[in-house]
């Protein structure tokens, strides 16, 4: 029978892996998983653990959801792949059609690629090809926030801002223009989310009113800036945000990647500022955990800058091989039938506050310097002195800490840094949240020990 320490060790022969140190795992045993089912994993020596981060952010209805089981099933006896250049098949029109309606009014054109990365890739590019075909081709700068990700290839690298991971690479990255941004962990005490992000508006209106004739675009992750240590701010900086690239004539990006189809309490984030961007890119959720699909939305206007006669090359000359893949599309439509039948969002809202509710007493810890929550994303961030918010130094890995901890009560909680967060498939009930609140307090009690 197989066992965990027989996929480990097969594993460590051959695979590398995303986002590692793999010399850690001389010390943190890899833990391979054998089934899914609803938030639960299961490894080979019988142990179970519930997925606390929705594997990475992706799953939305839980591990071999049948309904969605169901579907792949009817597609892949249907048709699986086809090139989308010069073709088409019925999944991505009706999936398109769908994410028009869903999506903010305004975005009318649905522009697919493999992964979150490649769609900013697409945005990015689309953004500046746009203002070219119009005349404008000094447009070819962009505009990003403090503590922002957007991805991990070249140019949506370029459009993050945390050093762990841009760092390395800078001497190949396009330069960009950095503002500070409404991360309200940085608030005055007594400061409201809404009063910082007015605030610190600020520095975005100076950035635009001086650089907006070389500016395509301001790239931003709506609400919540999901790598950047689950930082958090308040809509308001988006409706201003918007007013703004309208003013200047710059384009605005909204990156809902991590924080579409539910996770902020609305089925996209920029819905609680009453905004349409002129691109959202899309992915992870897009097909709850499934399969890798990704998508670009933008309007009408902007597609029709392209629409010309072959001769003036001004057509968006970007493809992947998988681009629009049938059973991609296929399970995203499963996940959008689940949210039109099961009242995901409302349902979401509960659980959101039961979320609230289970951590509410660690709000006067010594060591924890903040609770912050939009929707079914909540964080806790570890601090050395809570009055001060002082941080604890990086090199000490207190997070760690609160995962191995974890591990041996069957959750699996990964914290970014000493960020404590819950990000759980929608499926979880109110007893699991609860045993999650239960580990994570006991967790953080051992790592803040010295």
């Amino acid at each position: 029978m197989t066992s965990n320490q027989d996929i480990i060790q097969r594993d460590l022969q051959s695979v590398w892996h995303p986002c590692t140190q793999m010399k850690d795992h001389e010390k943190l045993p890899l833990i391979p998983f054998k089934s899914g089912k609803g938030v639960w994993l299961h490894d080979f020596d019988g142990n179970k653990y519930i997925d606390a981060v929705s594997s990475w952010w992706v799953n939305l209805f839980g591990h071999c959801n049948p309904r969605i089981n169901d579907a792949i099933r009817h597609q892949i006896d249907t048709l699986e792949h086809a090139m989308l250049a010069g073709f088409t098949h019925e999944p991505v029109v009706s999936l398109s059609e769908r994410l028009i309606k869903a999506t903010p009014p305004g975005l009318d054109k649905c522009f697919y690629a493999d992964n979150g990365s490649s769609a900013i890739e697409v945005a990015l590019k689309m953004s500046y090809h746009y203002w070219k075909n119009v005349g404008a081709p000094g447009k070819k700068n962009f505009v990003n926030i403090s503590n922002s990700y957007h991805g991990e290839t070249l140019g949506a690298l370029a459009l993050g801002d945390v050093a762990l991971y841009r760092d390395t690479y800078a001497p190949l990255l396009m330069d960009v223009l950095t503002v500070p941004g409404p991360d309200a962990f940085n608030r005055e005490e007594g400061e409201t989310w809404k009063d910082y992000a007015i605030r610190q508006f600020a520095h975005m209106e100076a950035m635009l009113e001086k650089h907006h004739d070389e500016v395509c675009a301001v790239v931003i992750e709506p609400l919540v800036q999901c790598a950047g240590n689950m930082r958090m701010y308040d809509p308001i900086y988006l409706t201003m945000l918007r007013e703004a690239c309208d003013r200047y004539n710059v384009h605005l990006i909204a990156d809902e990647i991590a924080v579409g189809f539910g996770r902020t309490g609305t089925m996209f984030a920029c819905e609680q500022a009453d905004i349409t961007p002129d691109f959202m890119t899309l992915s992870k959720g897009l097909t709850a955990g499934y399969l890798p699909l990704s998508v670009t939305l933008t309007s009408n206007h902007i597609y029709n800058a392209f629409y010309d006669d072959y001769e003036t090359l001004k057509a968006f000359l970007h493809s992947h091989s998988y681009t629009g893949n049938a059973i991609g599309c296929a399970v995203a439509e499963a996940t959008l039938d689940i949210f039109e039948q099961d009242n995901v969002i409302v349902e979401n809202r509960r659980l959101a506050q039961v979320m609230g509710d289970s951590v509410a007493h660690l709000a006067d810890h010594p060591n924890v310097g903040d609770i912050r929550q939009h929707g079914m994303i909540l964080a806790i961030e570890l601090v050395k002195n809570r009055k001060t918010r002082e941080l604890f130094p990086w090199q000490e890995r207190r997070g760690i800490r609160v995962y191995q901890h974890a591990l041996s009560q069957q959750a699996l909680l990964r914290p970014l840094a000493n960020v404590v967060y819950f990000m759980p498939p929608y499926v979880i009930t109110e007893d699991e949240i609860k045993h999650l609140a239960q580990v994570a307090t006991d967790g953080i009690h051992k790592a803040v020990q010295d």
